[in-house]
């Protein structure tokens, strides 16, 4: 499967943004797939979670993304204090992350860990590549769900222990069994497995910036 030419106009979003938590200091929100996280380089790539969160909140930043084809939860913080709380959390990788993800084939083992550095892949962007001479170092666990003989795939809880740009997406593949429904790294069987990207950020965990409390957030999955 080719890369679409870079950078593309994002067809729009018709789904809301969920509202799973607020205060005065946070937001914690389910993204739906195919929403930007924020606005993209092009001007009919405007609509985003930042833009459309921005009329109501005009001090929010975000200090992480999702992919466009990636739905799922992010926190957002509100103001400057919290944003900088909980960016150092997430340099000092004190923040939990599950992704939920249908992988294409039939896994062997019921758990495991893809060790594969990760580097941008300059003469394919906004591909991504695994080299093991200037790559940074990429560490995602994998546990099995369930798996499905008739279709050949297998769901998994994915857990992020460093957070690269498309991380899960080249690990699977590296490891030999895609993501379906990725249409930059799956096979063409794969691909065409599903009209969306089968990933989704189920779980995240922090400690709320205000009060230092742990926090622990779910986002149901809607495949």
């Amino acid at each position: 499967m080719q890369p679409q030419p870079f950078p593309y106009i994002v067809p729009k979003c018709e789904q809301a943004i969920t509202t799973l938590y607020e205060d005065d200091d946070i937001l914690v929100i389910s993204k739906p797939e195919f929403l930007l996280s924020q606005p993209g380089k092009h001007p009919d790539n405007h609509d985003s979670v930042l833009s459309r969160l921005q009329p109501n909140h005009p001090d929010i930043a975000l200090v992480h993304r999702l992919d466009l084809d990636t739905s799922g939860i992010m926190v957002v913080p509100l103001h400057k204090t919290a944003c900088a709380h909980i960016a150092r959390q997430f340099q000092l990788r004190q923040i939990h992350k599950t992704y939920t993800a249908v992988l294409w084939g039939l896994l062997e083992h019921d758990q495991g860990t893809l060790d594969y550095p990760i580097a941008k892949d300059w003469q394919h962007p906004p591909l991504q590549k695994i080299c093991y001479e200037t790559g940074k170092s990429s560490i995602t666990k994998y546990r099995v769900l369930s798996r499905n003989k008739q279709e050949n795939s297998t769901r998994v809880a994915l857990d992020l222990l460093t957070g690269r740009t498309h991380q899960l997406r080249i690990h699977t593949r590296t490891f030999g069994h895609p993501i379906i429904g990725c249409d930059l790294y799956a096979t063409d069987e794969a691909f065409h497995m599903s009209p969306r990207l089968m990933l989704h950020a189920t779980e995240l965990g922090f400690r709320h910036p205000e009060t230092e409390e742990p926090m622990e957030f779910l986002s149901p999955v809607p495949f």
